[in-house]
């Protein structure tokens, strides 16, 4: 789900520069920008979740190989 958050933010952040560089009524930057600013908080929780998904699997599905990474 990361690339789907990310994909957001970078959504959220472009339309934030049309509306501002664009002219557009200032709740509309408003409303690009608080998105921007609520994805990226999202996308770091997502990130955050996303690492112990293979141990969390693993628990729930005996046959789920965890495969160790190295740093």
């Amino acid at each position: 789900m990361v690339p789907f958050a990310l994909a957001g933010v970078a959504a959220f952040a472009a339309a934030s520069l049309i509306t501002w560089l664009g002219g557009a009524p200032q709740s509309w930057v408003e409303i690009s920008v608080a998105g921007l600013v609520w994805g990226i908080p999202g996308t770091l929780t997502m990130v955050v979740h996303d690492r112990g998904r293979a141990r969390r699997r693993a628990l729930t599905h005996p046959d789920f190989q965890v495969v160790e990474e190295k740093p």
